[in-house]
């Protein structure tokens, strides 16, 4: 007997936040599993994302009617705008500047998003987030983030960075 061909629906939902209704409902329905579980899976694995739009694949056999969810990374720019607690980016990120993270945060950040990212360090990963920065018009540290790109060149948050990877391992 040949395997079914399993299904697999590419979504993205509000952290935490998905409901039996569109996009989830229509596209899963039709294939015969169970809504409301699928919903309450995709609920469980995104609500430390409240608030973020996250991508989420619904992976599903048709045959026996089971699925399973992976939980992909909120964009980068999602994660800074819960981070600094700022509804979205700067219109004018070089006039008008909406929000400041610490450069811990952006650490934070860059650790959730490395795996996603091309750098191949934390600090290189950490530059990445500080560029998002400048295209939004957030502030690190309350400094323009430019100023800190610069800075992280020069080895001044070297410790930050080191000690974040130290508590990776």
């Amino acid at each position: 007997m040949m395997q079914a061909e399993k299904r697999v629906v590419e979504l993205v939902v509000s952290g935490g936040q998905a409901t039996a209704g569109p996009p989830i409902g229509p596209a899963i329905g039709p294939l015969g599993v169970n809504v409301v579980a699928v919903v309450n899976k995709i609920n469980e694995l995104t609500k430390e994302y409240s608030g973020m739009k996250v991508p989420v694949k619904v992976i599903i056999n048709p045959e026996t009617k089971s699925f399973e969810v992976e939980v992909g990374i909120p964009t980068t720019s999602a994660l800074i705008i819960k981070e600094a607690s700022i509804a979205k980016g700067s219109g004018k990120p070089n006039v008008e500047k909406v929000g400041n993270l610490s450069i811990e945060q952006v650490v934070k950040i860059a650790k959730i998003k490395r795996s996603k990212l091309l750098a191949r360090t934390l600090k290189a990963a950490v530059k990445e987030i500080v560029g998002s920065c400048v295209s939004m018009g957030v502030t690190v540290d309350g400094k323009d983030p430019k100023m800190v790109l610069r800075e992280i060149d020069e080895g001044k948050y070297d410790d930050v960075i080191r000690s974040a990877e130290k508590a990776e391992q």
